[in-house]
């Protein structure tokens, strides 16, 4: 049995329907935004999980068609308490890839029902059990991110990272929205979002997981800080007025090139800037380096802004004021106190 089944062409002309020029052209369209309609990661991240799910059953002897909950039963089980030698999952993880398992058998033409009680009931066991405090990335505050703006150079890659941490801050951005953003509106296919530099601040309008929004990015009081002159400067000295707006940087860092970062540039520089500025000083090096991340940006702003709530889960793009207050990390603690109220 192989590993990767492969995926079923779900979108065709019925049988009955002579092929033409325009039918198999609208054909191709609509595989097109069929494609589009999960981000790539989310299509990668699953398709790993299917690939993972495949592989479980080769060695166990099943076969992972036709959809099973009893097997997927089996799998989370082993997941949670593996019999090998494996490193046990989190839930998180295991809910994961029941939801790439879905996706997966959606895929194939089939359902998985993850409310039958082989799975509902293991699912519920395997939280009751092992359900930890999520783990969150520690947020970073305008003290610290002077602190690791102070750690760039003024070379091309300084100046670049330089803007990226700011108007990651500022925009509240997730990693991915930074490094999708283009100049202009259209530029290029795989982007996400563009950039209007208007005389108050930046206007980003960004394709999100909650759809299409704006972000203003307002001008700073110090051109230290500011994010927009520091985008200015950026895109000034890298000759972009095209394409997406932060790329790669020749080795020399002389040179701004065509490519765009990914998505893991933002976490290693977060990470990096924030050991080197000697963020969180008391705590050894491997738990400082897991402390953060591209999130700890958003988490920044979201605990740092003193401003009314409704406001900062716009800038964050939340489509719930519950999920904005995860990210506002300890900034209300002991603030509304009830216990002293009562």
């Amino acid at each position: 049995m192989p590993d990767t089944p492969e995926i079923p062409t779900q979108i065709a002309l019925p049988h009955h329907v002579a092929g033409s020029g325009r039918l198999d052209r609208l054909v191709d369209a609509a595989r097109g935004y069929a494609d589009q309609a999960i981000a790539e990661n989310t299509r990668i991240a699953y398709t790993r999980d299917w690939v993972a799910f495949a592989r479980w059953c080769r060695i166990k002897g099943a076969d992972p068609l036709p959809s099973s909950p009893d097997l997927v039963g089996l799998y989370i089980t082993d997941l949670a308490a593996p019999s090998s030698k494996a490193r046990a999952l989190s839930v998180a993880s295991i809910e994961r890839r029941l939801a790439g398992l879905s996706w997966g058998y959606a895929q194939r033409g089939m359902r998985l029902d993850r409310r039958d009680r082989h799975i509902a009931t293991v699912l519920a066991g395997i939280r009751r059990r092992h359900a930890r405090p999520p783990v969150q990335k520690d947020a970073i505050g305008p003290d610290d991110l002077r602190a690791m703006l102070a750690v760039l150079g003024h070379d091309l890659r300084g100046l670049r990272d330089r803007a990226m941490l700011l108007v990651g801050f500022a925009g509240a951005l997730r990693r991915s929205e930074l490094v999708g953003l283009d100049r202009v509106k259209d530029d290029t296919i795989d982007g996400s979002g563009w950039i209007e530099i208007l005389e108050a601040g930046v206007l980003v309008t960004l394709r999100g997981k909650t759809g299409w929004r704006e972000i203003e990015i307002a001008r700073g009081s110090s051109e230290a800080t500011c994010p927009v002159h520091s985008l200015e400067t950026w895109l000034g000295f890298a000759k972009i007025d095209f394409g997406p707006l932060f790329t790669a940087v020749s080795r020399d860092g002389t040179l701004a090139l065509e490519r765009r970062l990914n998505d893991r540039h933002v976490a290693r520089l977060v990470q990096r800037t924030a050991l080197a500025a000697g963020l969180r000083p008391e705590l050894p090096e491997a738990e400082r380096r897991a402390l953060f991340a591209g999130h700890s940006l958003r988490a920044g702003l979201a605990t740092s802004a003193e401003i009314d709530e409704r406001h900062v889960q716009k800038q964050l793009g939340h489509a719930s004021a519950e999920m904005t207050r995860r990210y506002q990390r300890s900034r209300d603690r002991f603030r509304y106190n009830v216990t002293k109220s009562a």
